[in-house]
């Protein structure tokens, strides 16, 4: 489980793609300081298993799945990628459930400056638009973010100064695909709901009689 709060930018320095698959090793010493083999770490939002590490590298499979459902197929060497360690039980949750499970991949429309933020715009698919909300949250590349607007296939999130410099989102252009994570809470309730399963016994005429 992770939070969305983005703790380095790392560099990927080795791309090893087979015709399905992937390994994938990034530079980042904050992320080698307490690792362990086996750990989960977020790597544009994707959750990926260490399974090995030297000095400031760590490497980790991509699953065929995963390779189809993400952008990671389109790093580069020298690529910076947003990195988020697991979250502790003991740790603080700064940002909102984020699960590392990838649900598809938008694309930036537009970018602009408002005061001290930059809106950006992010071309999603209908499947993705189901389970974005205004005030929602969202992940994108990693990124723990509010929706403040919903277009029809589009939704706008804003970033601080902060945000902006210390993530990827700041180097992206117009263009450039991300990884998109909706709300994971969201996504249950959405399911239930259009499986028929929730069921209650409040209903309109419940709350007006009880005076609601």
């Amino acid at each position: 489980m992770f939070t969305g709060i983005i703790e380095d930018v790392g560099a990927v320095k080795t791309l090893q793609n087979n015709k399905q698959s992937m390994k994938i090793t990034v530079i980042s010493a904050k992320m080698v300081s307490d690792v362990k083999l086996g750990d989960s770490i977020a790597v544009n939002g994707v959750c990926l298993t260490v399974t090995h590490f030297n000095g400031q590298e760590l490497t980790m499979d991509v699953m065929p799945e995963t390779v189809k459902a993400t952008n990671l197929q389109q790093l580069a060497i020298g690529d910076a990628v947003n990195l988020e360690r697991a979250m502790p039980a003991d740790g603080r949750f700064g940002g909102h459930f984020v699960s590392g499970h990838v649900d598809g991949v938008g694309k930036i429309l537009r970018k602009r400056p408002m005061a001290n933020a930059v809106y950006i715009d992010i071309e999603l698919s209908e499947e993705l638009m189901s389970y974005c909300i205004p005030k929602g949250s969202i992940t994108i590349d990693g990124t723990s973010l509010t929706i403040f607007h919903v277009e029809n296939n589009s939704v706008t999130v804003s970033l601080i100064p902060h945000t902006y410099k210390e993530t990827i989102l700041g180097m992206k252009n117009v263009g450039a695909s991300v990884n998109i994570e909706t709300d994971l809470l969201g996504k249950y309730i959405l399911h239930q709901l259009q499986r028929g399963q929730v069921t209650s016994a409040i209903t309109r005429e419940y709350l007006v009689k009880h005076g609601f």
